[in-house]
């Protein structure tokens, strides 16, 4: 249920605060809303009365927000975004339901995408909204349905649908690495090319070769495909999902430094906020997961 409405500002005043707090005067406000300078200061003056507070006050230069408004600002810019991002998903897909989807960039566009043709024959009804995300983030503070995660069940708030295992396979460029090396010891003699948010992939991976390799160290990324292109650009080695390791194996771009693909310790994951129903789109992504994947 909204709240009592009288204290619902209407569209124009709101448009008119925020445009103040974000371009610094009410001269900018004005070209920017292709309104005069007393007009944005009455819009202002509608939401004082309305809300009966002081919301800005004389300053060098023209009106300033007070702190409180300031604060109030933030809320009304997620709310308006909040709404524009409503309306383009509405034109958009004016026929049925809309799914923001936030995935990680390498699984989205390398093993994810390929199917997602599948989902849209089955249901045309439901428009994909794809975003990238590289870390867990706040469903309250994001316009997201749900999120493809990766890792174990440790995002706080969330239902978890398994998506997917994962293997990974220690990858070079043919000029670091001409023929695949006989023991796994020999990579710490390389250099080894890290995901940040895996900080540990490396020292998992020779632990699972029977070799104690403590922390090993190297350059930092925070993507898999640009650590793919340094790999290929002879930076080092690189361990990589087998689902982007063996598509650049095929273009000749990376050749296998040791052994066979080893099972992660993650699985991906399909998450939603746990403390809010599903939507139709997103029962139906998830049905389609359990059925399809």
């Amino acid at each position: 249920m909204i709240a009592s409405r009288r204290f619902l500002p209407s569209l124009p005043s709101m448009l008119a605060l925020e445009a103040v707090d974000r371009l610094g005067s009410a001269t900018a406000a004005a070209e920017e809303l292709s309104l005069t300078h007393s007009a944005v200061s009455r819009q202002i003056k509608v939401l004082e009365d309305q809300l009966g507070v002081t919301l800005v006050q004389p300053g060098r230069g023209g009106l300033r927000l007070t702190p409180a408004a300031v604060d109030y600002c933030q809320t009304l810019r997620e709310s308006l975004t909040a709404l524009s991002r409503a309306s383009l998903r509405l034109k958009a897909n004016p026929d049925g339901g809309s799914l923001d989807l936030s995935i990680l960039p390498a699984f989205g566009i390398h093993w994810l995408a390929p199917r997602l043709r599948r989902f849209s024959l089955a249901h045309p009804e439901v428009s994909l909204n794809l975003s990238t995300r590289l870390k867990p983030f706040d469903f309250a503070r994001e316009s997201f349905d749900a999120a493809v995660h990766f890792g174990a069940r440790d995002w706080p708030g969330v239902s978890y649908l398994k998506i997917a295992g994962e293997e990974v396979l220690p990858v070079c460029a043919p000029g670091l690495l001409p023929e695949p090396l006989n023991q796994p010891e020999a990579l710490l003699d390389l250099p080894l090319l890290h995901l940040d948010t895996r900080s540990s992939a490396w020292e998992d991976w020779f632990r699972h070769q029977g070799v104690d390799a403590s922390a090993p160290r190297g350059m930092l990324f925070d993507q898999f495909t640009t650590i793919a292109q340094a790999a290929a650009l002879e930076m080092g080695v690189a361990l990589l999902p087998t689902f982007l390791a063996e598509a650049e194996i095929a273009r000749g771009r990376l050749v296998v430094a040791y052994g066979g693909p080893v099972a992660s310790s993650g699985s991906y994951y399909l998450v939603w906020p746990g403390d809010r129903p599903m939507r139709a789109p997103l029962e139906r992504f998830a049905d389609w997961i359990r059925s399809d994947l």
